[in-house]
C-alpha cells in the first residue's frame, strides 16, 4: 500500500544512511510497516479502535502490540531484561484505555520505530550473531534473530490489522 505521492517500497528507495549493510532489510521493512500503517490507519474512527471482526484481535490490540513488541524485542537485542515498565505494557495490551485514540497509538508506533532505527544504527555488526535470551526463561536467540524476528513480526500483525480495518470500516 503505497501513498500517491511515493509509489517506491522503501527497500527500493536505496540504503539509509548509517544503517550498517546487514540491517538495512529490518530497517526498510520498518520504514514500510510505518507507511502502511499511517496510511490504512488515515481517518480511522476512534469507536472501532476497540471492536473485534469474528473474534480476532482488534485495532487497537494490534497497535499496542506493534509498539510493544518492538521495544521489547529490542531491548533484548541490547542483552537486557525487561523493566516492570515493559511488563506492565505487555500485560495491558488488548485492554481498552479510555480516551485513547488511534492517532496517540500511531504516534506511540512512530517513536518506538524512530528508536529502534536509531539503536540499528550504533549496532555493530559484529555482535549480530551473538546470544541473546528472550524471556524469564531465556530462550535462545541471537542479536539479528531478534532484529530479523522485529522486522518480520511487525509486518505479520500490519497484515491482520489490514484485514480487521477493512472489515470495520465497510461494515461501518
Amino acid at each position: 500500500m503505497m501513498t500517491a505521492k511515493n509509489k517506491t517500497e522503501v527497500w527500493l528507495r536505496g540504503p539509509l544512511d548509517d544503517v550498517p549493510a546487514l540491517l538495512q532489510p529490518v530497517a526498510h521493512a520498518l520504514l514500510q510497516a510505518r507507511e502502511e500503517l499511517q496510511e490504512l490507519m488515515a481517518g480511522f474512527a476512534d469507536e472501532l479502535l476497540w471492536q473485534k471482526v469474528a473474534g480476532m484481535a482488534s485495532p487497537g490490540f494490534h497497535l499496542q502490540h506493534l509498539t510493544g513488541v518492538l521495544n521489547r524485542l529490542f531491548t533484548y537485542a541490547k542483552g537486557e531484561a525487561l523493566r516492570t515498565e515493559q511488563l506492565d505494557y505487555l500485560l495491558s495490551e488488548g485492554t481498552v484505555v479510555p480516551n485513547l485514540t488511534t492517532v496517540d497509538l500511531l504516534k506511540r508506533f512512530d517513536h518506538e520505530v524512530d528508536k529502534v532505527i536509531a539503536q540499528l544504527m550504533i549496532t555493530d555488526e559484529q555482535t549480530l550473531k551473538q546470544f541473546r535470551g528472550v524471556g524469564r526463561a531465556q530462550l535462545p536467540s541471537t542479536v539479528i534473530g531478534l532484529y530479523v524476528h522485529a522486522a518480520e513480526h511487525t509486518m505479520r500483525h500490519l497484515g491482520q490489522l489490514l484485514v480487521t480495518v477493512k472489515v470495520l470500516k465497510n461494515n461501518g
